[in-house]
């Protein structure tokens, strides 16, 4: 297959030495934009002329799109248009699809390359968290949930773990409904909860990108509602990064928007800009309601 990614013992990055070259490049690239350009303007996420498959069936068409740091972005398009396909691009999810492969073009966080074939893919996601479309909160208690992350790494403190918990609750808006309540199970929260659970587990890890598949398509518009405010909030701290349908949605919470259409970047541009006056005609037809 072309450019298939695989990665083995022998040339995976350890994730002390992923972490040093994503930061290294971090500060060269900030050096780089100059002293006038503010830390917000520059650019997390770049990819690159990228084609992606699904064995012989093309997904992604020459994608070219710059994501910047402390920004929402929103991917919006009909279904099927290749939306939360380039989004598992991102991290990686899609290299678990035995039939997925790369055409040409790459993505680079922090200007490194995330599919070099010497990157280690679990370093990768723990920078580049994802949030689902339904929300997948692990059987355990909500404790359990927050520290799974920190576990893996080896992280045995208590005194840390606690820390963790309740840092992360308080990030994803959920400490005061669950302060009391932290060895009950995480399944029985109602479902906007278990979603901001689902966002609090992805921030123990502390990524630096936060990737999000339609996380408010299965709630109500109330819980909906403190997803988007928790959004607009933890942009200070994250580059986020949201497929969604809701037009509206995107309108609301996003920066910058993006409108897909049959595996091509149709326009990309300010969320005003898109929403109220479009360059492109298919975009204005889309935006518009004429298909879709």
């Amino acid at each position: 297959m072309v450019n298939t990614i695989s990665v083995t013992e022998k040339t995976q990055i350890s994730s002390s030495k992923m972490a040093k070259t994503i930061d290294t490049e971090t500060k060269s690239n900030a050096g780089a934009a100059g002293s006038n350009a503010p830390d917000s303007a520059r650019t997390l996420i770049k990819i690159s002329d990228f084609d992606f498959f699904y064995g012989e069936k093309q997904a992604l068409f020459n994608i070219d799109m710059d994501i910047k740091e402390n920004e929402v972005t929103a991917f919006i398009g009909p279904s099927g248009c290749g939306k939360s396909t380039l989004l598992r691009c991102i991290n990686r999810m899609n290299d678990m699809i035995d039939i997925a492969r790369i055409g040409k073009g790459q993505i680079d966080l922090n200007g490194v390359n995330i599919y070099d074939p010497r990157v280690d893919t679990i370093q990768l996601r723990k920078r580049v968290g994802m949030v689902f479309q339904k929300s997948n909160p692990f059987p355990k208690s909500i404790y359990e949930n927050i520290v799974y992350g920190l576990r893996i790494q080896g992280v045995k403190k208590k005194s840390v773990l606690d820390e963790a918990v309740e840092r992360c609750l308080k990030g994803a808006a959920l400490w005061d409904e669950v302060k009391d309540r932290l060895d009950s199970s995480g399944l029985g929260l109602s479902g906007g909860q278990q979603q901001r659970l689902c966002i609090a587990r992805s921030l123990a890890v502390e990524p630096d990108v936060l990737l999000m598949d339609e996380p408010c398509s299965a709630l109500d518009p109330i819980a909906t509602a403190k997803i988007e405010e928790l959004i607009h909030e933890l942009k200070s701290k994250y580059t986020i990064v949201i497929v969604t349908h809701s037009m509206q949605q995107a309108a609301r919470v996003s920066d910058k928007t993006a409108f897909f259409y049959l595996g091509k970047l149709i326009e990309m541009g300010e969320t005003d800009q898109i929403f109220m006056s479009p360059n492109n005609e298919q975009t204005e037809a889309y935006i518009s309601g004429r298909f879709g």
